[in-house]
């Protein structure tokens, strides 16, 4: 079983966000699949596997965080098409078919692979009472973003506010199903993007998540309106930092980056 770890949102290794990624002839059972991530212990792990003809899609796919299976992710679906096309595995735009429904990656001829996943339905909220004094900033907005992401979206007032935040972890795990993501607008849109972000998920076991596909499937939509452009990128400013290009195409959102394989082994037990 040959174990690949890729950093995902990023041109260079050791920056963007790690992944692992196994492809296998089919999924063993899920406590096998939980223990591996464990022992990755990264962000996301990905396990693909080939579908027969005719199946409606080309890979299976399912991730999973050191201690928990998850609904969507998008970096380790970004890796895992990396993966794919990098060993010839499958050439081409590939399908996978998952807990969110069959989701695409697209190789581009500049070696970026564009993901094509359902945008995520915005409903404004209150800001929770509290929210505030665990983040350390006061926001401005808050919105749910619907079952598949599973987060609190929040603007705040700045970047320089993003920036600095050092939030209380365990007490943001109270205000939503898996964490917070956090926003604002570029202080400078010449530097090359238009919004930043931060996420925070303490409730799948990562306190701060360093780039992640998945939350911009809400920040596309959420920065389009506001922006009045379909076409962005968005900088999420962890300590290994990433850019997505985002592409709002009606209910769905196009995420482009690349993919650098830092890691190949094999699992031996």
């Amino acid at each position: 079983m040959r174990i690949r770890i890729v950093d995902a949102f990023t041109d260079r290794p050791f920056a963007g966000n790690p992944a692992g990624v196994l492809l296998l002839d089919a999924f063993p059972d899920d406590d096998r699949l939980q223990k591996i991530a464990m022992e990755l212990n990264l962000s996301e792990t990905a396990f693909a596997h080939r579908l027969p003809e005719g199946s409606g899609a080309d890979w299976a796919l399912r991730w999973f965080t050191p201690v928990t299976e998850v609904a969507m992710c998008g970096h380790a679906t970004l890796a895992t098409a990396h993966v794919l096309h990098t060993t010839a595995a499958h050439e081409g735009p590939v399908r996978f078919t998952t807990r969110s429904g069959v989701l695409s990656a697209t190789p581009g001829e500049d070696g970026s692979i564009t993901l094509e996943f359902p945008a995520a339905p915005l409903t404004p909220v209150d800001v929770p009472a509290g929210v505030a004094r665990a983040l350390g900033a006061e926001p401005v907005t808050a919105f749910d973003t619907g079952p598949n992401v599973g987060d609190l979206l929040l603007e705040l007032e700045d970047e320089k506010t993003v920036l600095g935040l050092s939030p209380d972890h365990r007490t943001l795990a109270a205000y939503s199903a898996r964490g917070i993501i956090v926003t604002a607008r570029a202080e400078d849109p010449a530097r090359g993007h238009d919004f930043v972000s931060r996420c925070f998920f303490p409730n799948v076991g990562i306190d701060e998540d360093p780039v992640t596909g998945s939350a911009h499937t809400a920040l596309a939509p959420y920065w389009s309106e506001r922006l009045g452009r379909t076409d962005l990128t968005g900088l999420q400013a962890s300590r290994r930092p990433g850019l997505v290009r985002t592409g709002l195409r009606g209910d769905r959102v196009l995420l482009t980056g690349r993919a650098v394989t830092v890691v190949e082994g094999a699992l031996l037990v």
